[in-house]
């Protein structure tokens, strides 16, 4: 089941929605049919290789010992 982004040509609602078996959705705002398909951005995380989001260890700041307030903060560095 896809998810596609859609735009109102009659009231410029802007929205998402599930395309199930070829089915035409139409505006959820005026009840329209005349729908133009949006460009859609979505994320995804591949299992290895560079990452959009920062590599940040999920223990905290510090690679060490996981201290909050970040790199060089503990006694340990």
């Amino acid at each position: 089941m896809p998810l596609f982004e859609y735009a109102c040509e009659a009231c410029d609602h802007r929205f998402e929605a599930l395309v199930r078996n070829g089915q035409a959705p139409t505006c959820p705002s005026c009840e329209s049919p005349k729908l133009q398909k949006r460009q859609s951005v979505f994320a995804a995380r591949s299992a290895g290789g560079a990452s959009s989001v920062s590599e940040v260890p999920m223990s905290g700041g510090c690679g060490h010992c996981g201290d909050p307030r970040g790199p060089g903060s503990c006694s340990t560095n």
